[in-house]
């Protein structure tokens, strides 16, 4: 009798726990922006959103001030300690100025940051390439006298932290992906930049930082992952244009719209 119990209370905890998951609706969640009608939300420059599809919930972006972001994730309600996993989409201020609060409640939680040459995220280097040696110079004129280690490590501004660092297209979660780019343009040349794409019964939905490296880059790489997309939406700034975007007919559309709900 005691195990048909203990049976029956187990499959009463994963039915209530598969109807506490089914009942999570999928939407974006604007954390930070210098739009928006919450009147209490503060506005700033900056971005950072809380996404949840699929019973995943990912912090994109932490916005540019670190007290800011703070109140605005309170003032919505949202719980930074159960998170699935964090994306950083680039290393501007405005978008990673409130890690230091995010850290403080979840210090593990893991991170999805740009691989960059000793960017801020850290970086590991292999000795062999990342300067030019001369053989003929006496060890006391030459690196680690002439003995490097095979790999140099680059610190990161937030040791401790959990980076997992990404420089291509990767799939994080089943029908989610990381579209990795770098920048060609004047003022961020060279700037890496991640977006996130996650697959919906409608289409792709983009979550962009800003764009840098341009928005019909990043649906180029959108449409290898899903090359019969009709219509693809996202939320983020897009060269400083902020809000919830679509692209119908090759035209990308900012919606403005707080809170939007994705297809499920």
């Amino acid at each position: 009798m005691r195990h048909f119990f203990v049976r029956a209370l187990a499959v009463v905890v994963l039915l209530l726990t598969g109807m506490a998951a089914a009942e999570t609706p999928n939407r974006v969640t604007i954390l930070y922006d210098s739009f928006g009608k919450n009147p209490s939300l503060t506005m700033d420059w900056g971005f950072a959103a809380l996404v949840e599809y699929g019973g995943k919930r990912i912090l994109f972006d932490t916005g540019n001030n670190a007290k800011i972001f703070e109140h605005n994730v309170k003032a919505v309600g949202v719980d930074l300690g159960n998170l699935d996993f964090v994306v950083m989409s680039h290393r501007h201020g405005d978008h990673m100025g409130g890690l230091a609060y995010l850290l403080k409640v979840n210090p593990t939680v893991k991170i999805y940051a740009p691989k960059e040459r000793s960017g801020v995220y850290g970086d590991d280097q292999p000795s062999s390439t990342w300067y030019r040696k001369d053989a003929s110079l006496p060890a006391e004129q030459r690196y680690y006298s002439g003995a490097p280690p095979e790999i140099i490590h680059m610190g990161e501004a937030w040791p401790g932290a959990n980076f997992q660092l990404i420089d291509r297209n990767t799939e994080i979660a089943p029908g989610m992906y990381l579209i990795a780019l770098v920048s060609d343009r004047p003022g961020t040349l060279e700037l890496h930049e991640l977006s996130l794409a996650i697959r919906t019964p409608d289409g792709l939905v983009l979550v962009v930082g800003c764009s840098h490296p341009g928005v019909e880059h990043i649906v180029q790489e959108a449409t290898a992952i899903n090359p019969h997309i009709n219509r693809t939406r996202g939320t983020g700034t897009l060269h400083r244009r902020a809000g919830v975007c679509r692209l119908e007919e090759n035209i990308w559309r900012p919606l403005r719209v707080r809170g939007r709900r994705i297809s499920s």
